[in-house]
């Protein structure tokens, strides 16, 4: 059943449902924009993995957006933790894009498909393990306000290497974003601050990776209209809960989910 709001678009009450799971959860954990919607609009709605992604791309973009400036107003961002990410994510994620848009989609269908499973699993062991994992390698060590040069080193190879995945599967920013970040910012960035660092670096990565996918007319923009319905409210609702609700088991839930889907993606 679709439900016409525009002259042309046709908005589909399935896709805004799942914008709005996404949405609500995006805005709470800053997890689950790529790693929750990639693996839904190819397992739940069946759609071809370059459309998926370029599709989801935007979605995550614009939604991450609305979020980012619910928290930013909060005073919650670390610019300059997002600036030292940018400088890596951004050039890495226009190579792989350039390279991804020029390629025939149908016949890396069924690599796409299993890249997606294996990093959604990833992700999900990541978001379980994470921190039990940070805590061994950072036991007691103070995170200093202006990071050593080593640490800002760090934090630009870990943005290259999310550039590179969400360019290529739309996944990373957020779930595997957070990982890395608080491994590398354990005592800086408390759970409010870190949800917002993650949405605002994922924003123009989102944009640069799609674009390509653009121009390429990978985007379908009625799926995109349908999603975008249902997950801006939705993430407004949970930027304005973060710190209210259990984002940590929420993100156990999420991570379950996740383990799920990946294995099904591998199995595809």
């Amino acid at each position: 059943m679709e439900l016409t709001i525009l002259e042309g678009i046709a908005i589909d009450p399935n896709y805004a449902l799942a914008g709005a799971v996404t949405g609500f959860v995006v805005g709470l954990t800053g997890v689950g924009g790529g790693a929750l919607m990639t693996p839904l609009l190819l397992l739940i709605f069946s759609i071809a993995p370059h459309v998926a992604i370029a599709t989801d791309l935007w979605f995550a973009a614009i939604t991450k957006l609305i979020g980012a400036a619910v928290h930013n107003r909060r005073g919650h961002i670390d610019w300059g933790i997002v600036t030292r990410l940018w400088a890596g994510s951004l050039p890495a994620a226009g190579l792989v894009v350039a390279i991804v848009a020029l390629s025939d989609p149908v016949g890396r269908t069924h690599w796409l498909t299993k890249t997606i499973g294996v990093v959604v699993i990833l992700t999900a062991l990541g978001i379980v393990f994470a921190p039990r994992l940070i805590a061994a390698l950072n036991p007691a060590t103070p995170d200093a306000e202006q990071p050593s040069r080593n640490r800002t080193s760090l934090t630009i190879m870990a943005g290259a290497v999310l550039g590179a995945l969400v360019a290529l599967t739309s996944i990373g920013a957020g779930a595997l974003g957070t990982v890395l970040l608080l491994y590398l910012y354990p005592r800086r960035l408390l759970p409010h601050r870190l949800v917002a660092t993650d949405l605002a670096h994922a924003i123009p990565l989102a944009m640069v990776a799609g674009a390509g996918y653009l121009v390429a007319g990978m985007v379908d923009w009625h799926i995109l209209a349908s999603l975008l319905v249902g997950s801006i409210p939705a993430v407004i609702a949970g930027g304005l809960s973060a710190g209210k609700l259990s984002g940590r088991k929420l993100q156990i839930a999420l991570a379950a989910v996740l383990f799920a889907a990946g294995l099904k993606s591998l199995l595809f």
